[in-house]
Protein backbone atom coordinates (compact mmCIF):
# COMPACT_ATOMS: atom_id res chain seq x y z
CA UNK A 1 0.00 0.00 0.00
CA UNK A 2 1.37 3.32 -1.29
CA UNK A 3 0.19 6.58 0.48
CA UNK A 4 1.40 9.53 -0.98
CA UNK A 5 0.97 10.59 -4.71
CA UNK A 6 4.39 11.76 -5.29
CA UNK A 7 7.32 13.03 -3.66
CA UNK A 8 5.89 16.97 -4.74
CA UNK A 9 2.70 17.00 -3.79
CA UNK A 10 2.39 18.49 -0.26
CA UNK A 11 -1.11 18.43 -0.34
CA UNK A 12 -0.39 14.62 0.76
CA UNK A 13 0.73 16.32 4.47
CA UNK A 14 -2.96 16.62 5.15
CA UNK A 15 -3.46 12.74 4.84
CA UNK A 16 -4.70 11.11 8.31
CA UNK A 17 -4.88 7.33 7.88
CA UNK A 18 -5.52 4.98 10.36
CA UNK A 19 -4.92 0.95 8.37
CA UNK A 20 -6.15 -1.81 11.15
CA UNK A 21 -6.52 -5.26 11.66
CA UNK A 22 -4.84 -6.56 8.43
CA UNK A 23 -2.60 -9.76 8.26
CA UNK A 24 0.33 -9.35 5.71
CA UNK A 25 1.66 -12.64 5.10
CA UNK A 26 5.03 -14.53 4.67
CA UNK A 27 7.62 -13.07 1.50
CA UNK A 28 5.73 -9.55 0.95
CA UNK A 29 8.24 -7.26 0.06
CA UNK A 30 7.84 -4.23 1.30
CA UNK A 31 5.21 -0.99 1.25
CA UNK A 32 2.56 -2.58 4.12
CA UNK A 33 2.55 0.45 3.99
CA UNK A 34 4.75 3.27 2.23
CA UNK A 35 4.20 6.80 2.97
CA UNK A 36 4.99 10.22 1.75
CA UNK A 37 4.11 12.78 3.69
CA UNK A 38 1.09 12.66 6.16
CA UNK A 39 -0.03 10.64 9.18
CA UNK A 40 -0.56 7.13 9.23
CA UNK A 41 -1.84 5.13 12.64
CA UNK A 42 -1.06 1.01 12.37
CA UNK A 43 -3.33 -0.75 14.96
CA UNK A 44 -3.22 -4.56 15.64
CA UNK A 45 -1.78 -5.55 12.61
CA UNK A 46 -0.04 -9.05 11.70
CA UNK A 47 3.28 -8.67 9.69
CA UNK A 48 4.84 -12.00 9.29
CA UNK A 49 8.32 -12.53 7.38
CA UNK A 50 8.72 -9.63 5.07
CA UNK A 51 11.38 -9.54 2.82
CA UNK A 52 12.68 -6.21 2.96
CA UNK A 53 10.88 -4.07 5.43
CA UNK A 54 6.90 -3.64 6.29
CA UNK A 55 6.43 0.04 7.41
CA UNK A 56 8.04 2.77 5.21
CA UNK A 57 8.30 6.31 4.28
CA UNK A 58 9.36 9.61 2.39
CA UNK A 59 8.68 13.13 2.83
CA UNK A 60 8.52 13.49 6.99
CA UNK A 61 5.23 10.96 7.73
CA UNK A 62 4.34 11.01 11.37
CA UNK A 63 3.97 6.82 11.76
CA UNK A 64 2.20 6.10 14.86
CA UNK A 65 2.48 2.03 15.37
CA UNK A 66 0.61 0.38 17.88
CA UNK A 67 -0.17 -3.14 19.13
CA UNK A 68 1.32 -4.97 15.96
CA UNK A 69 3.24 -8.00 15.63
CA UNK A 70 6.04 -7.91 13.27
CA UNK A 71 7.58 -11.58 13.05
CA UNK A 72 11.18 -11.75 10.98
CA UNK A 73 12.14 -14.23 8.68
CA UNK A 74 15.48 -15.65 9.63
CA UNK A 75 17.32 -13.99 7.64
CA UNK A 76 19.20 -11.59 9.72
CA UNK A 77 19.61 -8.86 6.40
CA UNK A 78 15.48 -7.99 7.31
CA UNK A 79 14.92 -7.62 10.95
CA UNK A 80 13.92 -4.41 10.85
CA UNK A 81 10.34 -3.54 10.06
CA UNK A 82 10.95 0.42 9.31
CA UNK A 83 12.90 1.80 6.46
CA UNK A 84 12.84 5.54 5.49
CA UNK A 85 13.25 6.26 2.04
CA UNK A 86 15.66 8.53 -0.01
CA UNK A 87 16.44 10.04 3.19
CA UNK A 88 19.70 10.47 5.43
CA UNK A 89 20.10 9.63 8.96
CA UNK A 90 20.35 13.16 9.79
CA UNK A 91 16.83 14.37 8.56
CA UNK A 92 14.89 11.55 9.10
CA UNK A 93 15.56 11.50 12.92
CA UNK A 94 12.97 14.14 13.38
CA UNK A 95 10.09 12.72 11.71
CA UNK A 96 7.65 10.85 14.68
CA UNK A 97 7.55 7.13 14.10
CA UNK A 98 7.01 5.53 17.43
CA UNK A 99 5.97 2.09 18.87
CA UNK A 100 3.88 1.57 21.50
CA UNK A 101 2.59 -1.87 22.98
CA UNK A 102 4.08 -4.24 19.82
CA UNK A 103 5.24 -7.49 19.66
CA UNK A 104 8.35 -8.47 18.44
CA UNK A 105 9.20 -11.91 17.56
CA UNK A 106 12.18 -13.81 15.64
CA UNK A 107 14.55 -11.00 16.55
CA UNK A 108 12.24 -8.27 14.22
CA UNK A 109 12.80 -4.66 15.48
CA UNK A 110 11.29 -0.86 14.63
CA UNK A 111 13.46 1.93 14.17
CA UNK A 112 11.44 5.05 16.41
CA UNK A 113 12.63 8.62 15.58
CA UNK A 114 11.70 12.22 16.20
CA UNK A 115 9.77 12.23 19.80
CA UNK A 116 9.65 8.28 19.67
CA UNK A 117 8.09 6.90 22.64
CA UNK A 118 7.16 10.35 23.89
CA UNK A 119 4.65 11.21 20.88
CA UNK A 120 1.20 11.25 22.74
CA UNK A 121 -1.89 10.73 20.57
CA UNK A 122 -4.00 12.03 23.47
CA UNK A 123 -1.95 15.43 23.09
CA UNK A 124 -1.98 15.84 19.03
CA UNK A 125 -5.94 14.60 18.65
CA UNK A 126 -9.48 14.37 20.13
CA UNK A 127 -10.01 10.97 21.74
CA UNK A 128 -13.14 10.74 19.33
CA UNK A 129 -10.45 10.86 16.72
CA UNK A 130 -7.97 8.06 17.33
CA UNK A 131 -8.88 4.12 17.35
CA UNK A 132 -7.99 2.69 20.51
CA UNK A 133 -5.55 -0.49 20.09
CA UNK A 134 -5.80 -3.55 21.78
CA UNK A 135 -2.21 -4.80 23.32
CA UNK A 136 -0.14 -7.29 20.54
CA UNK A 137 -0.68 -10.28 21.75
CA UNK A 138 -4.21 -9.67 20.44
CA UNK A 139 -3.45 -9.45 17.39
CA UNK A 140 -3.51 -13.13 16.34
CA UNK A 141 -7.26 -13.16 17.36
CA UNK A 142 -8.36 -10.15 15.77
CA UNK A 143 -6.81 -10.88 12.24
CA UNK A 144 -7.68 -14.35 12.09
CA UNK A 145 -10.43 -14.11 10.01
CA UNK A 146 -8.66 -11.15 7.76
CA UNK A 147 -7.66 -11.54 4.10
CA UNK A 148 -9.53 -12.37 1.03
CA UNK A 149 -12.75 -14.51 0.74
CA UNK A 150 -12.89 -17.78 -0.41
CA UNK A 151 -16.11 -17.92 -2.41
CA UNK A 152 -17.98 -19.97 -5.09
CA UNK A 153 -20.05 -18.10 -7.61
CA UNK A 154 -23.74 -18.88 -7.06
CA UNK A 155 -22.69 -19.84 -2.83
CA UNK A 156 -22.91 -17.86 -0.31
CA UNK A 157 -19.57 -16.70 1.68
Amino acid sequence: MLFGASDHNQNDSMMQITLAFNHFGQHLRQRLPRARFGFVHIVNNDYQEWTMYAVGGSKHPTFISQGNRFRAQDNPFTKEATKREYTPEWEWKSWNWTSEGDVFENGAFFVTSGMGSTFDLTKNFSRFDVFRAKPGSFVGRLTRYAGALSCKVGEPC
